[in-house]
């Protein structure tokens, strides 16, 4: 019998270790299927800093990288500058790249730096315990708001790629979901995008997609979901905010 169906070859053998429903899981299959569906699987270094990021390493069938918190951007760059023939990707949430690594990532964006982000915002500090992230909503609780986030004394949540599209450097910053099917095929055409911008020597490309983290919400898998569709798009607009290969034509 002819398989039509099973493990990308740019993922390894090895069985997953995120929480049931976390949306991690769902765009590793994506850029796995990627690495080889564009041919850079060989040449391809992943950045997975501080975070459950950090896991990404044991599953992505390429060169992997463990950074400190926050040094995604800085190390691709490095990598990028120094080898320029690799495809680099940094792999970082919310907690990682909006909060210790906030001037990595205006910086690079801002330099057009030659290099592929993929931003999992599940609004709060997934593998350190649930706390407060910078991309926490506003009433929304975690283990250090108790009381849900207080926009008067812990100020209101980053929108990272309003932020970045502020800088002239950036080419493409689009955010997507993995909540439902639909969102879920608008993701993978906006990662096929980010890394066709980096092999066609483009610049610098983000993609942040809104993720589910049902443990630390204290929701089941498809009140997560939900979640999303119903309360944090509202808050994070899904679309593209910068497509320089829009604007050029």
């Amino acid at each position: 019998m002819k398989q039509i169906f099973g493990r990308p070859a740019g993922l390894t053998d090895v069985l997953q270790r995120y929480c049931p429903g976390c949306g991690h899981g769902i765009v590793h299959r994506i850029i796995g299927e990627l690495l080889v569906k564009l041919g850079i699987r060989e040449r391809a270094v992943g950045i997975a800093p501080v975070g459950c990021s950090v896991f990404a390493d044991e599953y992505f069938n390429c060169d992997m990288i463990q950074p400190p918190h926050g040094r995604g951007p800085a190390v691709s760059t490095g990598i990028k500058r120094s080898r320029p023939d690799c495809i680099v990707f940094s792999y970082q949430g919310d907690g990682d790249l909006a909060a210790i690594g906030t001037a990595e990532i205006i910086h690079a964006a801002s330099r057009n730096e030659n290099i592929t982000v993929i931003f999992i915002n599940n609004a709060i500090f997934g593998m350190t315990g649930g706390q407060m992230a910078p991309t926490t909503l506003p009433g929304m609780k975690s283990t250090t708001s108790v009381q849900g986030r207080n926009i008067k004394k812990q100020g209101y949540p980053i929108k990272v790629c309003e932020l970045l599209a502020g800088l002239d450097g950036p080419y493409y910053l689009v955010r997507t979901s993995v909540h439902d099917p639909k969102n879920i095929i608008k993701t993978e055409k906006a990662l096929k995008n980010a890394f066709g911008n980096q092999i066609a020597k483009n610049g610098f490309s983000l993609v942040e997609i809104l993720s589910m983290c049902p443990t630390n919400w204290g929701m089941t898998p498809v009140q997560s979901k939900r979640w999303i569709g119903d309360t944090m798009m509202k808050y994070f607009p899904l679309g593209e905010y910068r497509n320089r290969a829009k604007e050029e034509k």
